[in-house]
């Protein structure tokens, strides 16, 4: 797993770790079962403080994509298949969306207030 980030963007670090993680899960590069680096490895390989990946972790436990226990870390669970098996259509909904020119944001936009209204 490789988390991403980009220092200069706008969205807070914990946001894009948290990101950067969903977005693994989706590809299927992260499994069910599997264990996510440690906070401390994450934050030293960012060079970010450790509280930023603690919060990006806490974020992920909070909706249900990672189960965290003491000793023994972060530990993906199985709601990570669901997002991987919309990866294709989400891959599809944002190329479409590039051709019609709408922005990311905007489509971020559309979907929540689609999902919001369903």
């Amino acid at each position: 797993m490789l988390v991403r980030v980009d220092p200069g963007s706008d969205i807070p670090l914990f946001a894009q770790v948290a990101a950067s993680v969903r977005a693994d899960a989706a590809a299927g590069r992260l499994r069910p079962g599997d264990r996510l680096p440690s906070a401390r490895d994450v934050a030293g390989a960012l060079g970010v403080n450790l509280h930023t990946v603690l919060r990006a972790y806490q974020e992920l436990r909070d909706e249900g994509l990672v189960d965290m226990r003491r000793g023994r870390g972060a530990v993906v669970t199985d709601a990570a298949a669901p997002l991987a098996q919309l990866h294709d259509d989400v891959v599809a909904l944002t190329l479409r969306a590039r051709d019609l020119g709408l922005s990311p944001d905007m489509l971020a936009s559309l979907v929540k207030e689609i999902a919001r209204d369903r």
